[in-house]
């Protein structure tokens, strides 16, 4: 349930978060979000332009992955510290996202059509997964442009393969119902190493 004493927008996200959570971002309404926030759903749509939005906003106010906050970081962070210790970080919060987002977005593949109206509406709002592969790759093609990724590698591969490999544990996670072995950074590491090999000048 909503946290008490919060104010309304707040409660609306956390009704979302939950909703989402329960019953996917196909079968969650905007009916049932308003309801489980206490709420009129006519009371929502003055916070919120539809659902999708309200999804973003669930992504970026209540996930307990920092990934949006990381890939923010990662222009300052070209030149200034090490390759695959940036990997490693954004690896170890892209886990986490895709951890809690991907039981919320698979129900979106049974619906054809909400699929498509929910793909077009993150396109109207500049988000969807391809923008966390952009920055990785434009972040790999600015240390490549400083000479720490090797000249020969392609970014945007390079940054799927990363990516990719966190999705896919996220996925069997939730598909196993079993954590993967080890801890985050672990893992994290592993992945960012695994990556990395390759990338880097031969005489990194």
């Amino acid at each position: 349930m909503p946290r008490t004493g919060s104010s309304t927008r707040d409660r609306m996200l956390d009704a979302a978060y939950t909703v989402m959570r329960t019953r996917g971002l196909a079968r969650a309404t905007t009916k049932e979000i308003a309801r489980e926030a206490g709420f009129s759903e006519a009371a929502l749509y003055k916070h919120f332009e539809d659902k999708t939005a309200l999804f973003v906003a669930v992504l970026v106010e209540r996930l307990p992955s920092r990934l949006g906050r990381r890939l923010d970081e990662l222009p300052a962070r070209v030149g200034t510290a090490d390759v695959e210790e940036v990997l490693a970080e954004i690896a170890a919060d892209a886990l986490a996202f895709y951890r809690e987002t991907f039981p919320m977005g698979a129900s979106l593949f049974s619906e054809p059509a909400v699929l498509a109206a929910h793909r077009d509406a993150l396109g109207r709002l500049g988000a969807g997964p391809h923008v966390v592969v952009d920055a990785v790759a434009a972040y790999l093609a600015a240390e490549q442009d400083a000479g720490r990724v090797a000249g020969a590698v392609d970014p945007r591969p390079a940054a799927l393969l990363l990516l990719g490999a966190c999705q896919m544990t996220a996925f069997l996670e939730s598909f196993t119902g079993d954590p993967a072995p080890g801890d985050d950074a672990a893992t994290a590491a592993g992945l960012a190493r695994a990556a990395v090999h390759g990338l880097l000048p031969r005489n990194s």
